[in-house]
């Protein structure tokens, strides 16, 4: 008989089935961090989102075998600390391969086409004060015949890839594996950033990859040019971002994630009002059909764990 606690169940808007083994499942809408080794002692599976597990709370859970991540990111688990242990931790791979490349290009079009500002606009009653039939107050570019620069060629990568040269846009892609698809220009990350018109983000949050994308990368890229960020906020220095984008060192940007979430007060992008930057909650993601995915994936991760033959394994 396996204790399953699901830490931070109300992050999963989705239908669990019952996994096919023994079991007793426990429920918790959300766990503060001083919660979560009172609510694991008993535990021999831990299924998390983003509650953090680190060190100190593996060490108090000496029955504590699995951890399944609902989720891609494992950056809120100590994996060392788990395979010293032996516990073995699983994500989810995948699940949204349809749902963050159509929210990055959400991203995209809001700030290539300065929709925030326009809608601005209209709702503070300037076209229908206007003395011709539109408004051409703010500068309007296409997507295709621009270069989309892919940072990180993985599932995500791949798919947002094909959505671009769906749009007539040419695709480079700088990745740390070889790049063998012929329609993509394979390209070091310098000369990617300093050449491309949309930059967008697509690798996991790593002690090499934080703070990719600082002060000096923004610098090298076009004025014209903008930055996409559905992957994790810790990529992307934020003051300099911030700053970047009030001395118009690039165009604009669409972000999706902050490198701590839910974001303090003082985070230097929650305070820009600027028209050409763009901020959503987390929620690229989230699609009714991607959560659904996920769940299913989710159990069948803690099925081929209890059946000895895990995957999806990350430690």
């Amino acid at each position: 008989m396996h204790d399953i606690v699901f830490l931070d169940r109300d992050s999963l808007l989705a239908t669990l089935r019952t996994p096919a083994f023994a079991h007793r499942w426990t429920d918790h809408p959300a766990s503060a961090p001083h919660e979560v080794v009172p609510r694991l002692r008993d535990a021999t599976i831990a299924v998390v989102n983003k509650v953090k597990i680190g060190a100190a709370d593996i060490a108090q859970l000496p029955r504590l075998r699995m951890i399944a991540v609902a989720a891609t990111g494992t950056d809120n688990v100590d994996l060392a600390a788990c395979r010293a242990r032996g516990i073995v931790v699983a994500n989810i791979r995948d699940y949204s391969v349809v749902s963050v490349p159509e929210h990055c290009f959400a991203l995209m079009l809001a700030v290539r086409r300065n929709l925030r500002a326009y809608a601005a606009d209209v709702e503070a009653g300037r076209w229908e004060r206007s003395t011709r039939f539109c408004l051409l107050d703010h500068p309007i570019a296409d997507l295709a015949g621009s270069r989309l620069g892919i940072v990180g060629y993985g599932a995500l990568g791949k798919r947002v890839a094909a959505i671009g040269r769906a749009f007539g846009m040419e695709v480079a892609a700088s990745a740390r594996s070889p790049i063998a698809d012929p329609d993509v220009l394979a390209l070091p990350l310098d000369e990617l950033l300093a050449t491309s018109d949309v930059v967008s983000l697509h690798v996991p949050l790593t002690p090499q990859t934080r703070n990719m994308i600082g002060a000096r990368e923004l610098a090298t890229m076009k004025r014209s040019s903008i930055l996409v960020n559905t992957a994790r906020g810790g990529l992307v220095d934020e003051a300099a971002l911030a700053a970047a984008l009030r001395d118009g060192t690039i165009a604009g940007a669409g972000f999706d994630v902050l490198s701590q979430e839910p974001p303090p007060p003082d985070n230097p992008l929650l305070r820009l009002r600027l028209p050409n930057f763009v901020l959503t909650p987390h929620v690229a993601w989230a699609s009714g059909g991607a959560m659904q995915t996920l769940a299913d994936m989710l159990v069948d991760n803690l099925e081929a764990w209890a059946a000895g033959a895990p995957k999806n394994v990350v430690a």
